[in-house]
């Protein structure tokens, strides 16, 4: 859902997701400008599938915990998300799951051909679906908004169907300490079972998840080919990675 919106549109969107009884004339007046004009911004809004109009206002399209997720560490989810993609050539075959990093790489694969997807990740379509040369396999299951994901035992048949040459998976946090985390035991169980149908798997994380736990462990960081962070990671943790014997590539 990182898409390119105005800076009056980025605040509509705050607006919305804060009091979604925010009618036209009300933000008119927030902005100081004319209605017509808050009209064409929430036109904009809703082609771009960030928001739901609704007779004289509008509500957002996701869930309030996806918009909060997209705000943080914005700029190293992308470059992340850009390394991941570069290493995907014509012809791949990728997992992707439902994490707000992993989910942006799709974004950068415009240009290359024959690429397939298998994602549990609602996210993923908001590139995909704009790109013909991706093939994108969205697997069955139960929808879970506040995380844009398919989870529960149909997912995981489906995915048991595909063996790819990477997987990217997102995390709720990882550290040498405790691996790989998660908040839901759903994702976890997602996560562990794109692990077993992928040649290398890589893991894409910001930085400010290093040394966070969530409530399900998942993995050690050992059973990473490689970990791709950005490079607000301390020198002395990524030194530590690298000792331990972690590829560790940061942007």
């Amino acid at each position: 859902m990182n898409i390119s919106l105005s800076e009056r549109e980025k605040k509509i969107l705050n607006i919305l997701t804060e009091n979604q009884n925010q009618t036209v004339n009300s933000l008119s007046k927030v902005f100081n400008v004319s209605t017509v004009t808050i009209r064409s911004d929430l036109g904009s809004l809703e082609e771009k599938g960030v928001i739901v109009r609704m007779r004289g206002g509008a509500f957002p399209a996701y869930h309030p915990a996806i918009l909060e997720g997209q705000k943080k560490m914005r700029s190293e989810k992308e470059r992340i998300a850009k390394a991941a993609a570069a290493m995907i050539e014509d012809g791949d075959t990728v997992m992707i799951n439902d994490g707000s990093t992993s989910s942006l790489i799709p974004r950068y694969l415009l240009g290359k051909r024959d690429i397939h997807i298998v994602t549990n990740s609602t996210l993923a379509f908001t590139y995909a679906r704009i790109n013909p040369a991706l093939h994108l396999t969205l697997v069955g299951g139960e929808f879970r908004p506040s995380t844009e994901a398919i989870v529960g035992p149909m997912a995981l048949r489906d995915i048991e169907e595909y063996h790819v040459k990477y997987a990217f998976l997102g995390t709720g946090g990882f550290s040498l300490e405790t691996g790989l985390t998660t908040h839901l035991a759903e994702g976890a169980e997602i996560f562990k079972k794109m692990t077993e149908h992928a040649e290398q798997v890589i893991t894409v994380t910001d930085s400010s998840k290093y040394g966070k736990n969530g409530f399900v462990k998942i993995f050690p960081l050992a059973r990473m080919d490689r970990i791709i962070t950005d490079k607000g990671l301390s020198k002395k943790i990524y030194e530590k990675l690298i000792e331990s014997g972690l590829s560790v590539e940061l942007v």
